[in-house]
């Protein structure tokens, strides 16, 4: 996903180009006390503050008409300590620079999401997640943090402080940006290794009779569906003993760029002003990429480019719960109008005990379903997340979704636990917005 947010005139929009924004000043501080001095005289105007990463949040989970924080000079690896296999890092590093000065080290995280162009804490604070049987999202492998509260006061949390650090710890990992701005994490890392990727179409009703086997065998399973078809294309990725061998650089420029970026973007052009052919594209699509197998570092193997841009909605729903999800989605599609153009991405976490996290204490499926930016969602979304939360799903936090508090506090048996928190941590709602205020309540 190239490019960033942009923001001119005294407007910001996000990278999906749905939620706009007009916040009465922006700040870029240079260091955390700059940040705080922000925050306090935020408060002294009577104006909200959010932080804002590269804006690839479909909510409007940033949006302000307070004052805007842009972390990008708060970037950079602070320390690496060896010993205890951690890396401290300033919240405003994009996921891209923080792999590369990883790797460049001889270490890695353990897991990690499919695309690299968010900040490190827009990604956390949202819940951004790859794929894992044994290992969790980006915040699952958070050791400790730094944010800055809305009285301006700076403070350090991790699993190891008081009682009040502890839990401060258990919700600011994924913290919605509700608890305070965070100015820098320590990530547990680990020496580099290599993963083996096996990518192969493989029909949709084997993909789901297997599915628990296909889960238990691989390290990180995920699948695509091309909606309107029976098909879909499976990637398994495990840690290999080597030789590295990366995709050949053919390949990956056909592949990865020609038929997954440019090939895509001009089919989704000509879905979207003819959506009757979309069905017959989608057959075409499904058929397009053939199967490979590569051996590479874990951020090359992880993610990918995209730059055909789009709007999401993802859910997490229980881990048994996905294959009826499943069928019952493309039961939906099968019946309906939609003509949807985008491949339904499935992915799943082990359970964490983070306490907003969409796997907070139980094992999870995930099911992201797009649409092309400028094409109408809200009909598929809709039905979509019908059928997600009658398995009591939980929406990705950065991705569209049209859930309350009421509903959270269903689904989320620590939901009083975090308000509660925040309650104590920003009782005058310094970092409130409307997004907080229908998730979160008053």
């Amino acid at each position: 996903m190239g490019s960033t947010a942009s923001g001119n005139n005294g407007r910001w929009r996000n990278w999906g180009g749905n939620v706009l924004a007009r916040p009465a000043r922006e700040v870029t501080p240079a260091s955390v006390e700059e940040l705080a001095a922000a925050v306090r005289r935020a408060a002294e105007d009577g104006l909200k503050v959010k932080a804002v990463g590269t804006g690839h949040s479909f909510t409007s989970i940033a949006a302000t008409d307070g004052v805007l924080i842009r972390p990008q000079l708060l970037t950079g690896i602070r320390n690496i300590d060896r010993d205890a296999m951690t890396v401290t890092v300033e919240a405003g590093t994009p996921l891209k620079r923080l792999n590369l000065a990883l790797a460049r080290e001889g270490l890695s995280l353990t897991n990690m999401g499919d695309i690299m162009e968010q900040t490190v804490s827009g990604a956390t604070s949202t819940g951004t997640h790859g794929t894992g049987r044994d290992s969790g999202s980006i915040a699952a492998q958070i050791k400790g943090l730094e944010l800055v509260t809305a009285d301006g006061s700076v403070i350090s949390c991790s699993e190891k402080g008081t009682d009040e650090e502890r839990a401060i710890f258990a919700a600011a990992r994924i913290g919605l940006g509700a608890l305070g701005i965070v100015t820098a994490i320590t990530f547990a890392v680990e020496p580099i290794f290599l993963l083996t990727a096996r990518e192969e179409p493989m029909p949709f009703d084997k993909v789901l009779a297997d599915f628990d086997e296909l889960w238990a065998e691989n390290e990180h399973f995920e699948f695509y569906w091309f909606p309107h078809t029976g098909s879909t294309n499976t990637k398994r990725n495990n840690r290999s003993a080597g030789p590295q061998r990366p995709v050949g650089q053919f390949q990956a420029l056909f592949e990865d760029e020609f038929l997954s970026n440019g090939i895509f973007q001009v089919t989704q052009w000509v879905g979207r002003a003819a959506p009757g052919t979309i069905p017959a594209i989608a057959q075409l699509s499904s058929k397009a990429l053939s199967a490979r197998t590569y051996t590479d570092i874990p951020y090359k193997v992880f993610t990918s480019p995209r730059r055909v841009r789009f709007v999401e909605m993802e859910y997490a729903v229980p881990r048994e719960a996905v294959v009826d999800t499943l069928r019952e989605l493309k039961a939906m599609v099968d019946r309906s109008r939609l003509r949807v153009s985008f491949p339904v991405e499935v992915r799943t976490a082990p359970a964490d005990d983070i306490t907003l996290s969409t796997a907070s204490d139980r094992d999870s499926a995930y099911v992201a379903v797009h649409m092309f930016r400028g094409t109408p969602y809200q009909a598929y979304f809709t039905a979509a997340e019908r059928i997600f939360t009658a398995h009591e799903g939980r929406p990705h936090w950065g991705k569209v979704h049209t859930r309350d508090a009421a509903y959270f506090s269903r689904v989320y048996p620590r939901f009083d636990e975090f308000t509660a928190l925040r309650e104590r941590l920003d009782p005058d709602r310094r970092f409130q917005n409307d997004y907080l205020r229908r998730v979160l309540g008053s």
